[in-house]
């Protein structure tokens, strides 16, 4: 690609008169200028501009070169106005695809910090299970995403965005409430849960971590529910224990409207992923997005 840098001199010098102010124009010193018009006048061969101690005018030569320069000069500024045009418009429209847990729990501080770069960001959010979430991102309906899921499809690169742990919680009145010692993998395997539905982070990653056990079977949920909400009330009215984030019930264990429940042997640590179309390269608002959800702490 041609360097237009020295053309673009070469016409601010036919404007203003002076090598030294057509320097000062572009934010370089008059030697440097001149450097650059002897490197085009050698590369053409030919002299394109005449200097006195009145100042620098152009040759005929270099009112041709300046001629033809110009369109191209013109159409260089063009392309970066529109490039600039499209980037600002980019910015002012970010679409945020998110897992259940990780739009209430995580993502209203991060928009917070968010807002303190991009004030003017309008952004738009879709909450929904990880397979959904992973789907917006690929299918280019969210710029970036952030999923619990313990796997990922082809086609995403993620950065960690830090971890969460699985918590067992059941009513007051379940048996396990009453179990210091907790429950073993076998049992939670064997156990109807209320759990989310298929797609859901939470739901696959519990599945995966018990099927890594040898020899458990697991049974299949006592009721299927969409909203974490939901699955709360349906515990706490004695329908059955579930598995969900610690994020989601820190109140209700702290009044004691549910019960924690240990588990032996099972690591129920997880890792939340920020996830963007791979090969792609994130800028403007939704880099700053990722990059405040993956800072330490």
């Amino acid at each position: 690609m041609t360097d237009l840098m020295p053309f673009d001199l070469l016409l601010s010098v036919a404007r203003l008169g002076s090598l030294g102010l057509a320097a000062r124009e572009h934010g370089i010193s008059q030697p440097a200028a001149s450097t650059r018009i002897r490197r085009l006048e050698r590369r053409l061969g030919v002299a394109l501009i005449e200097r006195s101690p009145h100042g620098s005018r152009l040759t005929a030569h270099g009112e041709l070169v300046a001629g033809w320069a110009q369109a191209a000069v013109d159409a260089a500024a063009a392309l970066d106005a529109g490039i600039t045009s499209l980037r600002q418009r980019n910015d002012a429209m970010l679409r945020v695809a998110a897992s259940m847990t990780v739009a209430e729990y995580l993502l209203p501080g991060w928009l917070t910090a968010l807002r303190g770069r991009h004030q003017e960001t309008a952004v738009t959010l879709a909450a929904g299970n990880s397979a959904d979430v992973a789907a917006a991102v690929l299918g280019g309906a969210a710029d970036i995403g952030f999923v619990e899921g313990p796997d990922l499809p082809p086609g995403l690169a993620a950065r960690r965005a830090g971890s969460d742990t699985l918590t067992v919680v059941v009513a007051p009145g379940h048996p396990w409430a009453r179990r210091r010692s907790g429950i073993t993998a076998a049992e939670l395997a064997a156990t109807p849960l209320v759990a989310r539905e298929p797609g859901s982070g939470t739901r696959r990653y519990l599945e995966e971590a018990l099927d890594a056990q040898a020899s458990l079977e697991r049974v299949s949920p006592v009721a299927e529910l969409s909203s974490t909400t939901a699955i709360k009330a349906a515990v706490a009215a004695g329908i059955g224990p579930a598995v969900l984030s610690s994020l989601a019930v820190t109140q209700e264990l702290a009044a004691g409207t549910l019960r924690a429940v240990p588990v032996r042997g099972l690591d129920l640590t997880r890792r939340l992923l920020a996830v963007w179309p791979d090969g792609r390269q994130l800028t403007g608002a939704a880099a700053d997005l990722r990059a405040i959800a993956v800072r330490p702490g």
